[in-house]
């Protein structure tokens, strides 16, 4: 499949603020965006990714208008990535699935299922072309890998960029053509060279989501640790931070040993409590309940 050159920011196809959809346990919810929606802007509209990790994140990100948000998902600790779901309800979601997570087709279509029962609109894995295409077959909406997988990157020489020479690029357009036979619909491409990947985005049917690939992929996506600048150290060369959140924890967690030691020493120094922070009762009561303990002593 051949696409526009570059994309359009300024046109494109209308799209409804929110749509009614219908999850998979039935619900009737709204969405900024379906899938068919995506798939129709492909080459016409740049959007916006994120992968999130805390509800914060998630309520930030659709407030701030993020198109998709990426979140990761663990069966056995699912409680999460259920309050992502809850904190951004009305944003497109793909729940990224741990690559450990499943040995054979059949359990994962049953963690894909999990994962959707639990507020997915799609799958994100590193997993199989095999189990891909059990997923898909399954109708269950799949977002496939390209380029540099960190976690594969023992066969890909580190922590590096993909497709510099032919053999890899070409290795890339296949591992496409691959994701494409086996019913994917979208593939993240991490650190793939910008030229080459804008001629493998033109050049295929999936949507094209770009992690330091370039402008030319259809969404582009970055952490929120890294956007919000969450670590103290200097971002990844394809990202980007806004904002020192590292700066501003630090800040708060001094001003929360200060607040501690503060109190620490109030109570020591009996300044805390103070009659301000008192309840008391008539004085009455205390006398009558002085002789009330008097007397109930006496019969002992």
């Amino acid at each position: 499949m051949t696409g526009p050159a570059r994309l359009n920011d300024a046109k494109g196809p209308a799209i409804p603020k929110r749509q009614r959809v219908v999850t998979i346990t039935g619900e009737v919810q709204k969405r900024n965006y379906t899938i068919y929606d995506l798939i129709n802007l492909k080459g016409l509209r740049r959007l916006v990714q994120i992968m999130a990790f805390t509800p914060q994140e998630g309520a930030a990100a659709e407030a701030a208008g993020i198109d998709m948000i990426n979140i990761r998902w663990t069966a056995d600790r699912p409680e999460q990535a259920i309050a992502i779901r809850k904190a951004a309800p009305e944003t497109f979601m793909t729940f990224c699935m741990p690559p450990n997570l499943v040995a054979n087709e059949t359990e994962a279509l049953r963690a894909a299922f999990c994962a959707l029962e639990a507020g997915a609109d799609g799958i994100y894995c590193t997993w199989s072309f095999d189990f891909i295409a059990a997923m898909a077959a399954a109708g269950v909406p799949v977002m496939g890998h390209a380029g540099l997988v960190p976690r594969k990157s023992m066969w890909t020489g580190g922590l590096r960029s993909v497709g510099k020479t032919l053999a890899q690029a070409r290795a890339i357009f296949e591992d496409l053509k691959r994701l494409e036979d086996a019913g994917a619909w979208a593939v993240e491409c991490e650190v793939i060279p910008h030229n080459v990947m804008a001629l493998l985005s033109r050049n295929t049917g999936l949507v094209t989501i770009s992690l330091g690939s370039g402008a030319a992929c259809d969404v582009q996506h970055l952490f929120s640790e890294d956007i919000l600048g969450m670590s103290g150290t200097t971002p990844p060369r394809h990202a980007k931070s806004y904002r020192n959140f590292h700066e501003l924890n630090e800040k708060l967690q001094r001003e929360r040993i200060a607040a501690f030691a503060e109190y620490v020493g109030d109570v020591r120094s009996g300044a805390f409590p103070s009659p301000a922070h008192l309840v008391q009762a008539e004085h009455s009561v205390v006398t009558e309940l002085e002789k009330a303990i008097a007397q109930n002593a006496s019969h002992k």
